[in-house]
């Protein structure tokens, strides 16, 4: 549950520093109260009770930082934690975070703003926050050693600065990363416009949420912080599916998503149905000479893309990572590939004694969502997820756009399957094929062949030491 208030008011705070300092305890007593948010549902946009408006945004699988008003600064209360954060139905992981979530809450604001952040480390070692992508005085950047000390564990700092221009940003770790991250420390920053601005188009939806990887043994619940390649669960705001949301939007509705990349490798993002450009990046607003019609963009690492389009084709549309690898869930690396292998029996007995036993299946990948495999707790199955239709076959960085004709302005809810028309499904054809029409060549092969076999050869291949007088070296 989350206590969602503004604290409009409440009088009292920690005075700004020069840079990013430690909070006194008698000031510790006039910080806004911590908010704190457990639930892995998509929360509705917080709308802005103070400040200056804005047409907020809706965080996919996760919330935004409610605020207090302290004389004309906006203050917000970050606390650095351990957190168990529900990753998909009936799996969880412990993870490091914000506010009772990985990711953290989004944080918004209005271009002017002059933001206080109070950050309360309840972690067990020093952490620090970096603003990505945010101009602001150096000693207010967050890293560790170079523009600040560290934020020891049970000490508060205080960053404040001026939002001086609109777009995307993330904030993370910059002490500790490649723990901190590899824990799920992170979050996004939005910065509405103040304005009208030319680069910037009213929306009627604007999603976010952040990519993210982890390495995770089924039946485990903590990430290995080590790993560099190798991530066995690729994440939309640490959630796989099918534990990731719908997107559900109106037809005709302008909609804008905004995706951070804080992984180690980048991510192709394609969408089904429906061409977008892209609007910005973390450097900003893109020039409208730039953008051009796309269905599929790379977000490479430490990046943020902000994709728009119309969604004007009714339907329940597939949204994902175009690497087949990063659909899937508690993917092994060192799967044996039993492809034209009848071998289901022996699985089945093989489990029994060894529970995290995985080959692929004799007919490709997709036996796995049929094979009745017994999992290890807390895990979830390789491909899943079920449509109107059968087995989606899916996991992963993988979600649904559901756009419906009928869906009311400022309704997230899930409107359900999608109703298709008469006669607009695939199907299977029963009658009689025709013979195809071949065309005859006009020429023959600009490079013929010679000296070829006169009967054909059937070539085995051996690995090395399988036959006798073989070199065991090679």
């Amino acid at each position: 549950m989350v206590s969602r208030r503004n604290f409009l008011g409440r009088a009292g705070a920690a005075t700004a520093a020069v840079s990013a300092a430690a909070v006194s305890k008698v000031a510790m007593a006039a910080l806004p109260e911590p908010v704190m948010q457990t639930s892995p549902d998509t929360m509705p946009p917080l709308v802005p009770e103070s400040g200056r408006p804005y047409n907020p945004v809706v965080t996919l699988n996760g919330w935004t930082l409610p605020w207090r008003m302290n004389n004309g600064v906006k203050e917000f209360h970050l606390v650095a934690e351990p957190v168990v954060r529900e990753m998909a139905p009936g799996f969880t992981a412990h993870l490091w975070g914000y506010n009772g979530q990985s990711p953290g809450p989004t944080i918004e604001v209005v271009e002017g703003d002059r933001v206080r952040i109070f950050v309360t480390n309840r972690l067990p070692e020093h952490t620090t926050v970096h603003w990505h992508g945010q101009r602001l005085p150096n000693g207010m950047d967050g890293v560790g050693g170079l523009t600040q000390p560290a934020i020891q564990p049970g000490k508060t700092f205080v960053y404040e600065f001026v939002a001086s221009r609109p777009g995307t940003f993330m904030y993370h770790p910059h002490a500790d990363e490649m723990v901190q991250m590899a824990m799920g420390m992170m979050g996004f920053w939005i910065t509405h416009p103040k304005q009208k601005h030319p680069l910037i188009d009213a929306v009627d939806r604007d999603f976010v949420f952040l990519l993210n990887a982890y390495d995770i043994d089924p039946g485990a619940y903590t990430p290995k912080i080590m790993t560099m390649l190798d991530f066995n669960l690729w994440s939309w705001n640490s959630r796989v599916f099918p534990g990731i949301d719908t997107l559900n939007v109106r037809k005709n509705d302008k909609v804008r998503i905004r995706i951070g990349n804080l992984t180690m490798t980048n991510h192709p993002i394609h969408l089904h149905g429906h061409e977008f450009v892209v609007t910005g990046t973390d450097g900003g607003p893109t020039p409208k000479g730039t953008r051009w019609p796309e269905v599929t963009t790379d977000v490479a690492v430490g990046q943020m893309r902000q994709i728009e389009f119309l969604a004007n084709e009714e339907g329940d549309w597939a949204f994902h990572c175009h690497k087949s690898h990063h659909t899937m869930n508690a993917m092994g690396h060192g799967v044996p590939t039993m492809i034209g292998v009848d071998h289901r029996e022996v699985v089945s007995k093989i489990t029994q004694l060894v529970p995290d036993y995985m080959v692929m299946g004799e007919r490709g990948m997709a036996d796995m969502a049929e094979m009745p495999m017994p999992l290890p707790d807390n895990t979830v199955p390789m491909m899943s997820g079920t449509g109107p239709f059968g087995s989606v076959e899916m996991g992963g960085m993988f979600t649904v756009l559901k756009v419906r004709q009928d869906q009311k302005p400022g309704d997230y809810r899930d409107p359900g399957w999608f109703e298709h028309p008469a006669g607009s499904v695939a199907y299977e054809w029963t009658g009689a094929l025709a013979e195809p029409v071949r065309g005859r060549a006009d020429g023959g092969a600009a490079m013929p062949a010679r000296n070829m076999p006169t009967s054909e050869i059937e070539v085995q291949v051996r690995k090395p030491g399988n036959a006798r007088g073989s070199h065991d070296h090679h």
